[in-house]
């Protein structure tokens, strides 16, 4: 598995880079423009050119880029719809010069006028933007909390947008360990986090599973809401170990996106390298006590 964070990029993108390796990740996620603005940053080719030599000189494993709030494929609104497509589109080629692994983003809501018109709503800016994809770099939907007409709160749902785009080979799925809780996945249970994984690969197939999002939850299980806590300090706390140790998880990119006030610290990586390391001792006593 590769450890990291969400990291800044003020200052340059490559600069993410500088900041992962000073606090010992391997992996790394970034906005590749302002996240609350739909205007893309205009990156230097020199700049898009260092990102890519110093991720070679830190041994960073993975990149992801994550894509701005805004965005909502599903929206009403023919404009936001429009804004969306392109700010994805800008994402997309930005990851591509990046040399990226994937981009992350967010489906967005129906506002209540229903999931399955959405899905064809979303599914024909889909098929166009996943022509942007390379054989290295996927487009990864994140699943969702469950708030209000939010797209991707179940496994089903995310299911039948990848049905819809005919099972397409470079979409893949970010799963979010707060959204899974607060969308009644209890994460830090091996029993049912099991059953969950179970399903994720009859439903959608654990291969697309491309990153990981580890948060802990400020709010209950199956809250539906999308509140972080800095981790382990939240209601999952060192059940993330379980979650982050599960064998079907093995070699993916676990990104920290919820840090403490004073910014990140190499603890905070190496936080989440001894929670995997207890999960997966949680799992190997589960496995021999069943023997």
């Amino acid at each position: 598995m590769l450890f990291g964070a969400h990291v800044s990029s003020a200052g340059g993108i490559s600069n993410a880079i500088d900041r992962i390796e000073e606090i010992g990740g391997d992996a790394v996620q970034v906005f590749t423009q302002s996240p609350r603005m739909w205007k893309p940053t205009a990156h230097a080719d020199e700049e898009l050119a260092r990102f890519r030599e110093r991720r070679r000189e830190a041994g960073v494993g993975a990149v992801l880029c994550h894509a701005v709030y805004l965005v909502n494929l599903a929206s009403r609104d023919a404009d936001v719809r429009a804004k969306s497509f392109a700010s994805l589109q800008a994402s997309l080629e930005t990851a591509r010069a990046l040399e990226a692994d994937a981009v992350v983003f967010h489906v967005g809501s129906h506002l209540g006028y229903g999931f399955a018109d959405a899905v064809d709503v979303v599914s024909r800016q889909l098929r166009e933007l996943l022509e942007l994809t390379t054989d290295q770099l996927w487009l990864c939907m994140e699943n969702a909390a469950g708030a209000g007409g939010t797209i991707g709160r179940s496994v089903d749902e995310l299911a039948v947008l990848c049905d819809a785009l005919d099972d397409h080979p470079r979409l893949g799925i970010c799963l979010d360990s707060c959204h899974w809780w607060s969308s009644g996945v209890d994460v830090g249970d091996r029993g049912e986090l099991d059953r969950a994984v179970l399903e994720l690969d009859r439903a959608i197939g654990l291969e697309r599973v491309r990153a990981l999002h580890v948060n802990d939850a400020a709010v209950p299980l199956g809250a539906n809401r999308d509140r972080h806590e800095v981790v382990p300090e939240g209601l999952i706390g060192t059940g993330l170990g379980t979650f982050l140790g599960h064998t079907a998880f093995r070699g993916l990119p676990a990104v920290l996106e919820t840090w403490p006030k004073g910014g990140l610290r190499r603890e905070d990586i190496d936080e989440l390298r001894r929670l995997e390391r207890l999960g997966r001792r949680r799992w190997r006593d589960h496995a021999r006590r069943a023997k």
